[in-house]
């Protein structure tokens, strides 16, 4: 991933609307939403969020299926993916323990069976 693509990525995530889109379009991986459902789940008018998917689109960072008269959207996780390795990739300068705890917040673990009884 170049400079260009990451400036391009995170000035399309820098809106709170394109945000909350992008967001709720991760929360509903790898399915996705029909471009109606998230209008209404973000009580945002259709051409306003065809104008704010179309920046993110162009961001590469969300994808649409047509589907008969719908367009399912679908958040691109291999490009949200790529961008964060890029910001990250000299995050620890040579020194992984500076990084640890940010990798650690980042790994998804399941509970130990311990946790579970006591949630």
């Amino acid at each position: 991933m170049d400079d260009e693509a990451v400036i391009l990525g995170l000035a399309a995530l820098a809106q709170p609307t394109r945000l909350a889109i992008f967001r709720a379009l991760v929360g509903h991986s790898p399915h996705g939403l029909p471009a109606g459902e998230i209008a209404r789940q973000l009580a945002v008018p259709h051409n306003t969020l065809s104008a704010h998917v179309a920046v993110l689109t162009r961001a590469g960072l969300v994808r649409g299926e047509r589907r008969s008269r719908s367009i399912i959207y679908r958040a691109d996780l291999d490009r949200l993916r790529a961008l964060n390795l890029y910001l990250l990739k000299d995050c620890c300068g040579g020194s992984p323990d500076i990084c640890a705890p940010l990798i650690a917040e980042l790994t998804p673990r399941c509970p130990s069976p311990e946790e579970e009884t006591h949630a």
